[in-house]
């Protein structure tokens, strides 16, 4: 491919000549000017040389006039990006606009610095413009392929596409806004606000027909093993000998540690459950024979982590085994097509899929797959220090009663919803909707059958980081506005419509008090109501949301209590794993859980959640997911909480648990996940991050997993 896209930029055409003028004394293009005619493959001109037929401005940038060699045999003229906002060059033809092909925009480029710096291309036409962000590296001459149509690694079913450059080209895999290639009036290449001057050199610039460096982007760039196939790393594995010598060297020995873990101290009780108390200043868990017990976890140890969709793209994967050979049985179908904001924009979300995890595993130990990745997964857990099994975790590990586990409680029901603009996951739950009561009974049933008597099990969590808040500045309100825009039959639009009556009693002290025209309660009630958004200038609006929110997260929250309380009352509830959250919705489940649990992805857990909010609330608070991702062991992702490399992974793991421990409010830990994400994507949503204890091929990040260990070692002491 690559002289593919040599040949369409450097091709035998003639070039188009080259005019620089101000940007002052650029005219207007005319609307009714004759099209600059283009056919497939063709050039648009070459800013390294002179003559007619494009036009190039400047805009705080200096642009060269003598050609510059380079490597190939090709010339190029330098740019300088002086210190500024924006500064840039536009292109555009002499006259008219550009009727270009459906394809690619090629350009030509070189890096003048040492270091690598960002463009900003924009391509405009007639009926929208095209935006894409791209980062150019230093070294040899590159093509910029721009496709000419909005694209993002979602519509190719991952939330990161492959690295760039990729040999000699530099693919821009996202690319935002509409476009008419018949009507193309301009591209426009900028640099955001370099703060010292930037050279860079520009040559040939073309269109190609389809997306012919977008295709070879994302053609055959998972092997066998489900690695990414363009670069290498200390973990990955050439074939099954090498996969069987690997696993067998990263097993380590059972650990000989006893019972539940944790460290003996004074004032300490054995209840025969997991439990919590406050020493002085600090909570700790305290474990069913009495010890002191910092939770530290691991989310999603578990064997079905490596599934990834092959329907409609299996050009992306070289060597995926027959469907009637010994790995077989590991393909599968399945839909997750959703209206939730998880698969909004996912191209690749349904059909048949095929497991690389569990492909492996058999490749590693055969037929006894299952029972042996059981035992060897506890043996490495407890070698490296963890104590409990979080969320998402597969319950066959759990009757080994080696380590501590949680079990989650999910609520599905036909109970009413209501949307807070959010929705990644779906819409929120209506707590005041009896069918709501009636499904957590029918969920803790289920969550607690045949565990409610066994001491190993740490505690329950309800359901999973639900849509508490919407977006932007003004999300903490979504759950208020969006209950108001319902109909009349909402149980949560009732509850709230019964609040205000309460309060104000004539609808019209509440259109004052809101600065809205409700003239009787039934106009508030109306399906489709606008809600206003709360402002200085009416402080009522504020106050009641925040009395709404208060009341809906302590209706759930007493709601799932009760029904745990009864069903088992001798584990902890351990909240609600937050991770949109509001401060009403972290009170009400300090109110009614033992601990909060919260999703804290950061640098840092006070930067994640506020510490000092929990110490004044005197509640104890479990991080139950957090990580660090780096993107050089293959899957294109760096995960939430990225850091530069695979060294930095543990360090910042060190800091992390060693902050968790040293806050006095923060009883536990829990790493998400187990195992790398697919490179293509896992099947649920999409992410296909670096952020696992083990690659997909199951080996252990032998670095990465020291540095934990060492953490977990301090951690877990005194």
């Amino acid at each position: 491919m690559r002289s593919v896209f040599h040949g369409l930029v450097m091709c035998g055409v003639a070039l188009a000549a080259v005019m620089v003028v101000p940007a002052a004394a650029m005219p207007a293009p005319a609307q009714a000017a004759a099209k600059s005619p283009a056919a497939p493959g063709v050039v648009v001109g070459d800013i390294a040389h002179a003559g007619d037929g494009l036009r190039i401005t400047t805009q705080g940038t200096t642009l060269d006039p003598t050609p510059r060699p380079v490597a190939g045999g090709a010339t190029m003229a330098a740019v300088t990006f002086a210190p500024g906002a924006k500064p840039g060059l536009t292109l555009q033809p002499s006259s008219g606009h550009w009727a270009w092909p459906k394809g690619e925009l090629h350009m030509q480029l070189q890096s003048g610095m040492a270091w690598p710096v960002t463009l900003d291309v924009e391509i405009q036409s007639d009926h929208g413009t095209l935006h894409a962000l791209v980062g150019l590296p230093p070294g040899p001459p590159m093509t910029l392929a721009i496709p000419l149509k909005p694209t993002t690694p979602r519509a190719f079913g991952m939330q990161v596409g492959p690295p760039m450059p990729w040999h000699d080209t530099i693919v821009a895999t996202t690319v935002d806004g509409s476009f008419d290639p018949g009507t193309a009036r301009a591209v426009h290449v900028s640099m955001p606000s370099p703060n010292a001057p930037q050279v860079v050199l520009f040559g040939g610039v073309s269109i190609a027909a389809g997306t012919p460096a977008l295709d070879a982007a994302y053609t055959g760039i998972v092997d066998a093993y489900g690695q990414y196939t363009r670069t290498t790393w200390p973990e990955k594995i050439a074939d099954d000998a090498a996969l069987k010598k690997a696993s067998l060297q990263a097993d380590p020995a059972s650990p000989a540690v006893p019972g539940f873990g944790g460290v003996a101290r004074q004032g300490l009780k054995a209840t025969g459950w997991f439990s919590l108390v406050k020493l002085k200043d600090t909570w700790t868990l305290v474990t069913p024979d009495g010890k002191a017990f910092f939770s530290l976890g691991v989310n999603a140890v578990a064997i079905d982590g490596g599934m990834t969709y092959v329907q409609g793209r299996k050009t992306m994967f070289e060597g995926l085994p027959p469907t009637n050979g010994p790995l077989g049985k590991f393909y599968g179908q399945g839909d997750d097509r959703s209206d939730n904001g998880s698969q909004r924009d996912n191209g690749m979300n349904h059909g048949q899929w095929f497991d690389f995890y569990r492909a492996n595993l058999q490749r590693t130990y055969g037929d006894a797959w299952p029972q042996k990745w059981a035992k060897v997964t506890l043996d490495r857990l407890r070698g490296w220090g963890f104590n409990t099994l979080g969320n998402w975790s597969d319950p066959s590990l759990f009757a080994a009663h080696r380590i501590a586990y949680t079990q989650p409680v999910i609520i599905d029901g036909s109970f009413a919803s209501v949307s807070t603009g959010y929705d990644y996951w779906g819409r929120m739950p209506d707590p005041f909707d009896p069918k709501f009561v009636a499904a957590t009974a029918v969920a803790v049933a289920k969550a607690s059958k045949g565990v409610r008597e066994d001491p190993w099990l740490l505690g329950y969590f309800a359901d999973n980081e639900l849509a508490w808040a919407g977006r932007g500045p003004q999300g903490r309100w979504g759950l208020a506005t969006g209950a108001l825009q319902l109909g009349p039959e909402s149980p949560a639009k009732q509850a709230f419509v019964a609040s205000l009556r309460k309060k104000y009693g004539d609808a019209g002290k509440l259109a004052a008090a809101w600065g809205v025209p409700v003239a009787s309660w039934d106009l508030l009630l109306a399906k489709g109501f606008q809600a206003p958004v709360p402002a200085e200038a009416h402080p009522a609006i504020a106050a009641d949301y925040i009395d709404f929110l208060t009341l809906y997260a302590e209706t759930y929250f007493r709601t799932v209590a009760t029904a745990l309380k009864k069903a088992d009352p001798h584990h902890l509830f351990l909240g609600g794993r937050l991770a949109v959250r509001t401060p009403e919705v972290e009170a009400a489940c300090a109110r009614y859980c033992d601990v909060v649990s919260i999703n804290a992805y950061a640098d840092l857990p006070e930067h994640g959640l506020d510490v000092a909010a929990f110490k004044r609330m005197d509640k104890p608070v479990m991080v139950t997911e957090f990580h660090f991702g780096s993107a050089d062991r293959g899957p294109f992702g760096n995960g939430v909480a990225a850091v530069a490399s695979e060294g930095e992974r543990g360090k910042a793991y060190a800091r992390f648990v060693d902050a968790a421990k040293a806050s006095g409010v923060i009883v536990g830990a829990h790493w998400f996940d187990y195992a790398d994400q697919p490179v293509t994507g896992r099947i649920l949503d999409g992410e296909n991050s670096h952020i696992g204890l083990v690659g997909i091929t199951d080996i252990p990040f032998a670095g990465f997993v020291k540095d934990v260990t060492e953490a977990n070692r301090r951690a877990a002491g005194p």
